[in-house]
C-alpha cells in the first residue's frame, strides 16, 4: 500500500499529519519486523530493552511504559506474549515484590539486533526526504517533535465533546482549517 497526502494536505492541521505520519509508519514498521514475529509496539518493547540491558539497565514493566509511551497494561500483555515466545523473561523484583522486572533472553537480544537493522533502514528511506538519519533535516525534525512530546498532556476530564471544531484540543481530528465549510471530512 503507497501512502500519498492527498491535495489537501496544504489544508491540514498539525495534529492530523502527525497523526497520519504516525499511522504510515507504524503500518511500514509492522510490516518491516512481522517476517521476525514482532509487531510495531512488540518491536518498540524489544528494541527499548536491547537499549537498557545495553546501558545495564533491568527495567519494571512500569518503567519499560513510561519510557515507550504505552500503558501499562498493554505492556504487561505484551510482555507476557514475548515471554511466551521466548524473546523476554518476566521475573519479579527483589526489591519491590509487586514489580515485574523485564529483560531479553538470549533469542531476544538476537531478535532485536534483527530487528534494530531491519528498523533502521526502514527509517533511512522514510527518512530520506530529509537528508536520512543523519540529516541536518531530520535533526531539527526529531527536536521539534521532542519539544511537542515534552508539552504535558492536561485534558481536563470535563471537556464538552461538543467542542468548536478549531479548538486546541480536537486539532488532531481536523483534516484541514477550511473555515469556509461546515462538513465533517469524512462527508465530503
Amino acid at each position: 500500500m503507497v501512502f500519498l497526502m492527498s491535495s489537501t494536505s496544504e489544508h491540514a492541521t498539525p495534529g492530523f499529519l502527525v497523526w497520519r505520519l504516525s499511522t504510515k509508519w507504524r503500518v511500514a514498521v509492522d510490516r518491516a519486523v512481522a517476517p521476525l514475529g514482532l509487531t510495531h509496539a512488540q518491536y518498540s518493547l524489544v528494541a527499548s530493552l536491547y537499549g537498557m540491558h545495553r546501558a545495564g539497565r533491568r527495567p519494571s514493566q512500569r518503567q519499560l511504559a513510561d519510557h515507550t509511551g504505552l500503558e501499562p497494561l498493554y505492556v504487561s500483555k505484551l510482555a507476557r506474549a514475548l515471554e511466551a515466545a521466548g524473546v523476554v523473561d518476566r521475573t519479579r523484583d527483589p526489591a519491590d515484590p509487586r514489580a515485574i522486572q523485564l529483560s531479553l533472553t538470549e533469542d531476544g537480544r538476537e531478535v532485536a539486533r534483527r530487528a534494530t537493522r531491519v528498523v533502521q533502514g526502514l527509517l533511512e528511506q522514510l527518512l530520506e526526504p530529509l537528508g536520512g538519519l543523519g540529516g541536518d533535516r531530520t535533526k531539527a525534525f526529531s527536536h521539534e517533535l521532542a519539544t511537542l512530546l515534552d508539552v504535558p498532556l492536561d485534558v481536563p476530564l470535563d471537556a464538552p465533546l461538543d467542542a468548536p471544531h478549531d479548538a486546541p484540543g480536537d486539532a488532531h481530528l481536523d483534516t484541514h482549517r477550511d473555515t469556509h465549510s461546515d462538513s465533517h471530512p469524512d462527508e465530503e
